[in-house]
């Protein structure tokens, strides 16, 4: 059930189903994707405000709804991430917005819904939101997210390559996303199964103690085993927040000492997440992860 991939004059519905946001702090964003030749609308509770979340759970899983179920929609883009999505769980018909059939787009807490709906036989987009663009990111970001957009190759030449933690070569589909969201997804139904797959691993603002806590979760878990292989992105700010009294070995080295032992094709500060700059990562397709060369290619398209 691959989406479509957008063409000019495509219609794309924001929605805001996690924390809250000002208007003004979109508009960026809304720029780059209106300069693409898009009609951007917003949802109905887009600016909604319930202290830490963008409204009320009922408003905001009708604006996501709403915006998959409408037939003059193409495309469903996260306003931002923050907190919030699986709150909204119990109330999505999650199939119903699978066979839709409709580009999703967004990443960290939205990670919560690219777990539920890529099962469900829905590819979807890890990609920078209108709030992610609200700074100013190198040119290849916004090539890479309209590259994706549009159905084509989303992994640009200008791009870093990731640094190789366990060489090798490994295939699978791709799955994953932000840390925290797959730790807190074990024990539901929409848990992230790894066997076979590439996993995308990156987070933002955890100190280090809390990387090495919830990596030791997923492998007491056993969330990892039989998995294809490992893209680390990057633990945005956790070296800078060192607790006293805790301490806490840098980010890569812990990532390392705990998942290096997998002896899987592994990979490092690949440019995805909540990085400076970021690739455009479709989800729930297939990849083949080059960890030697530290490049990670997509073996087909996220659109039909």
């Amino acid at each position: 059930m691959k989406p479509r991939a957008l063409k000019a004059g495509d219609r794309i519905r924001i929605v805001s189903p996690a924390s809250p946001l000002n208007a003004d702090q979109v508009e960026k964003g809304v720029s780059v994707l209106e300069s693409a030749g898009y009609v951007v609308e917003f949802g109905q509770h887009v600016w909604d405000r319930d202290t830490h979340l963008a409204g009320t759970d009922a408003d905001r899983a009708r604006d996501l709804m709403d915006a998959f179920l409408d037939p003059t929609v193409s495309a469903v883009v996260c306003a931002r991430g923050g907190y919030g999505c699986a709150r909204l769980l119990p109330h999505l018909d999650l199939d119903a917005m699978a066979v839709q059939t409709k580009l999703f787009l967004g990443f960290s807490d939205i990670t919560t819904l690219h777990l539920a709906l890529n099962p469900r036989g829905l590819p979807t987009l890890h990609a920078p939101m209108p709030l992610t663009l609200s700074v100013d990111r190198e040119p290849w970001v916004y090539d890479s997210l309209l590259a994706a957009l549009a159905g084509s190759n989303p992994i640009v030449e200008e791009a870093p390559p990731a640094t190789c933690l366990v060489p090798g070569v490994g295939e699978g589909v791709v799955t994953g996303g932000c840390l925290i969201l797959i730790c807190d997804a074990i024990g539901t139904p929409d848990a992230m199964d790894a066997k076979g797959k590439l996993v995308l691993l990156e987070d933002v603002d955890e100190n280090p103690h809390r990387i090495d806590a919830m990596l030791t979760h997923l492998l007491n878990a056993r969330v990892l085993e039989g998995a294809a292989g490992i893209v680390v992105g990057e633990m945005t700010r956790t070296d800078e927040r060192n607790e006293p009294g805790i301490g806490g070995k840098p980010w890569r080295e812990i990532v390392a000492e705990r998942l290096a032992a997998l002896g899987i094709p592994m990979v490092i500060e690949y440019p995805f997440g909540h990085n400076r700059n970021m690739l455009s990562l479709p989800l729930g397709i297939r990849a083949r992860l080059d960890a030697d060369a530290g490049t990670l290619t997509y073996l087909e398209s996220l659109c039909a």
